[in-house]
């Protein structure tokens, strides 16, 4: 008689779901162009944030023997001055390290005042409706009819070129992205059950607003405030290359590519570097807010 063994399978535990913020890092963490850009936005507000400490030399000082001198791998080139100088003497690697700090200031505080208004004039426009968005529409329709560099300039020029003249300027002049998308948003938003019962609880317009609606707004405004990030640095230099932004002998890389225009062509590192600059911040501006679309949709875009 054959004896039959018995065994028993062992079922595997259904792992426990995700919560809302595991799920989101783990999207965070598997997205390159998120990592790459965040990595890139962090290493120059780093840099921007202890340029004292890194700056081999003051940004401001002169020294008319040592002006044009080549950056080190060229012939010439010397380890005291790294990247070189300019036409002034000043050593090139040190204005470098202080323009980031004053491209992330102006792109922060810029994007900062776009924020405060757009999301304003969005949620109010989305919520009531009627008029209110009649007339916040006319704004916005206002708003895109006018050539914004041109009107920028004409801003600066009138009030006087200085850091938060244009930090002001740009940040009125960049609400339009804020302002439409949050619009939709809240229309949508404002016809959900969560909503509806919170009026019917007795919550005022006010607390609605504050405590039902802008929550939900949050990570869009976040992704639009990346991207407005980058076009605000590009607006500082965009009017400091043409002589009505940063002035000297403030360090700005939009200014450092406008001086360093005319010897371009013999001295061609007065304009790539900066330039160099200018372009890794605003492409770690804009793959880190393309990436936090991505990880903030609901179904996980990659």
């Amino acid at each position: 008689m054959t004896q039959v063994e018995s065994f028993t399978v062992a079922v595997p535990e259904e792992a426990a779901p995700l919560t809302p913020r595991q799920l989101m890092r783990r999207r965070a963490l598997g997205h390159t162009g998120f990592l790459i850009g965040a990595g890139l936005i962090i290493a120059l507000a780093l840099i921007a944030l202890f340029a004292p400490l890194i700056a081999p030399h003051d940004p401001f000082v002169q020294s008319l023997s040592s002006r044009m001198l080549p950056p080190v791998w060229d012939d010439g080139g010397t380890w005291e001055h790294i990247l070189g100088t300019d036409q002034n003497g000043r050593d090139y690697l040190s204005r470098l390290i202080y323009g980031a700090r004053v491209s992330i200031s102006i792109g922060l505080g810029a994007a900062t005042i776009g924020m405060l208004i757009g999301v304003t004039l969005g949620v109010i426009a989305g919520y009531f409706g009627g008029w209110v968005d009649h007339g916040v529409s006319f704004l916005l329709t206002a708003q895109l009819a006018l050539p914004g560099l041109l009107l920028a300039m004409a801003l600066v020029f009138i009030i006087g070129p200085s850091i938060w003249v244009v930090i002001c300027i740009i940040g009125v002049l960049h609400w339009t992205y804020y302002l439409v998308v949050t619009r939709s948003a809240t229309q949508r938003i404002r016809n959900l059950d969560f909503v509806a019962a919170a009026a019917a609880s007795g919550a005022t317009p006010r607390q609605i607003i504050w405590h039902e609606i802008v929550p939900n707004l949050i990570s869009q405004i976040i992704v639009i405030f990346t991207f407005e990030l980058g076009i605000a640095i590009l607006a500082e230099a965009s009017l400091s290359f043409l002589g009505v932004g940063i002035q000297p002998p403030t360090p700005s890389w939009g200014l450092m590519i406008a001086e360093g225009k005319e010897a371009m062509f013999y001295r061609p590192w007065l304009v790539v570097l900066p330039g160099l600059c200018l372009f890794t911040l605003v492409i770690g501006a804009n793959l880190m807010g393309d990436g936090l679309r991505d990880i903030t949709a609901p179904e996980g875009r990659n």
